[in-house]
C-alpha cells in the first residue's frame, strides 16, 4: 500500500502536520545543488566577476533562505535553526553546493537544507549571466538526514550528481571552496 501524503487530510485538503506530540530531537540535513557552467564561467567564478565575489553572497543568500523556508513552501513549520552552513565545490563542468541545516525541535530540516543549496545555487546564475546566458541548476536533492522518529536516511553511495561515495568527497575531478 502507498504511503499517505502527510501535508492532506482525509478528504484531500492541504493542511499543516501537527507537531505538537512530536518530541524534541537534534535534526540535520544536507542537501546539494549543481550548477552547470562553461570553463570560462568557473574561471570567473574563482577570479571574481563583475559583480563580486560570487562564491561569498551565494553563501550568504543561501543562509538567509533557509531562515524564510516557512514563507517560501507554505505547509512548512518555521524552525528556530541552529546553523546553516553553505560551501562549495568546483567540479568538472561546474559549481557543487552542500547546505547543511540544524536544529533542536518536533520537525525536521530537509527543506530548509534543499532552499538554502536551491537559492545559492540560483544566486550563482545571477552572478554569472552577465559572463554565460546558459548557466544552469543541475540537480537539487537531499543526500542526507538524521534525528526524529524515521531516524538517519542517506542517499545510497554513487548517486551524487559529481562524487562517488559520501557527499563530502572530494576527488580529483572537484576542489572543495568552505
Amino acid at each position: 500500500m502507498a504511503k499517505r501524503l502527510t501535508h492532506l487530510d482525509e478528504s484531500g485538503a492541504a493542511r499543516m502536520v501537527d507537531v505538537a506530540d512530536k518530541p524534541i530531537t537534534s535534526r540535520e540535513a544536507l542537501a546539494e545543488c549543481v550548477v552547470r557552467m562553461a570553463r570560462a564561467t568557473l574561471r570567473a567564478v574563482r577570479e571574481g566577476t563583475p559583480k563580486g565575489d560570487a562564491l561569498q553572497v551565494a553563501r550568504i543568500a543561501g543562509i538567509m533562505a533557509a531562515k524564510r523556508t516557512s514563507e517560501l513552501i507554505p505547509l512548512c513549520h518555521p524552525l528556530p535553526l541552529a546553523r546553516v552552513d553553505v560551501d562549495f565545490e568546483f567540479v568538472k563542468g561546474g559549481v557543487r553546493v552542500l547546505a547543511r541545516a540544524r536544529v533542536v525541535g518536533q520537525t525536521g530540516v530537509e527543506m530548509e537544507a534543499l532552499t538554502a543549496a536551491a537559492v545559492a545555487g540560483l544566486t550563482l546564475i545571477d552572478m554569472t549571466k552577465g559572463v554565460e546566458r546558459g548557466v544552469f541548476l543541475e540537480s537539487v536533492r537531499l543526500l542526507e538526514k538524521s534525528g526524529g522518529r524515521s531516524g538517519t536516511w542517506k542517499r545510497p553511495a554513487g548517486r551524487t550528481a559529481t562524487s562517488k561515495g559520501s557527499p563530502r568527497t572530494r576527488g580529483e575531478a572537484s576542489e572543495f571552496v568552505g
